[in-house]
């Protein structure tokens, strides 16, 4: 059943994106879908609209470029920019090092994604939302932000800014009634291992061996509980794991 809301998710062509646009075409949203790779973008359309009926809008950029940012969203019609839920979603982790031998090329991409592409998105939905006094922005955190872990320095940072980001958002669009959650997965079994380590598929499928780590449907499954609360209550705060894991460094193999 359609409900006239329309969801924004960034990163949505992989992972935790992709599933919440999936859980959100399926209880009736209208899509806004942004990603770097035009023929995922493609695909997932086609999906959500064959397998759901959702009306959906792709827009290819990277969040990194604040000029693409701007010039996607500006370009949507009147009747695309009544956003009611902006999933911040698209991240990345690249590498595991220590401080001092740190890529700091990764370091830029971690950053200018993680915390500048986050702000860039939502500096443009913000307004829109305070226009109509409504809206929910749901950012995707980590257990990263919660504690650090040894040669996750910058990634970590990079989550604990989304983390404060969350927090002041929700204090300055407390007067408009603006919810802001932030969502913090544990170990996910998505291409992130795969990202951070590079293409190494043996790496990465280490991270998960040895216990049952989240799938990105059961991230979506509590960033779409999040958003259908009542208008009266909002999670401001949420971590959320495998029974296996504790936080970001202990996990039960």
């Amino acid at each position: 059943m359609k409900t006239g809301k329309t969801a924004l998710i960034t990163g949505a062509t992989a992972g935790f994106g992709e599933a919440c646009a999936e859980r959100f075409a399926r209880e009736g949203y209208r899509l806004i879908v942004t990603g770097r790779r035009k023929e995922r973008l493609a695909a997932l359309q086609q999906k959500l609209e064959e397998g759901f009926g959702a009306e959906v809008m792709p827009l290819e950029f990277d969040v990194r470029s604040r000029e693409a940012v701007t010039a996607a969203l500006e370009s949507l019609p009147d009747n695309w920019r009544q956003i009611d839920v902006l999933v911040n979603n698209a991240g990345l982790a690249l590498d595991l090092s220590t401080i001092d031998e740190g890529n700091v090329d990764d370091w830029e991409t971690m950053i200018d994604t993680n915390v500048k592409g986050l702000l860039y998105v939502s500096r443009t939905v913000i307004p829109w939302m305070k226009a109509r006094k409504s809206g929910h922005i749901i950012n995707i955190g980590s257990t990263a932000a919660k504690i650090v872990y040894a040669k996750g320095n910058v990634y970590c940072a990079t989550k604990a800014a989304v983390d404060a980001l969350s927090q002041g958002m929700r204090i300055d669009l407390l007067p408009y009634g603006i919810k802001v959650t932030a969502v913090h997965p544990g170990a996910a079994e998505t291409e992130f291992s795969l990202v951070r380590f590079k293409g190494d598929e043996s790496r990465a499928k280490d991270v998960y061996t040895g216990f049952q780590p989240l799938k990105a449907e059961d991230v979506a499954d509590v960033v779409w509980y999040c958003a259908s609360l009542p208008a009266h209550v909002c999670i401001n705060d949420l971590v959320v794991t495998a029974t296996a894991q504790a936080n970001a460094y202990y996990t039960f193999k």
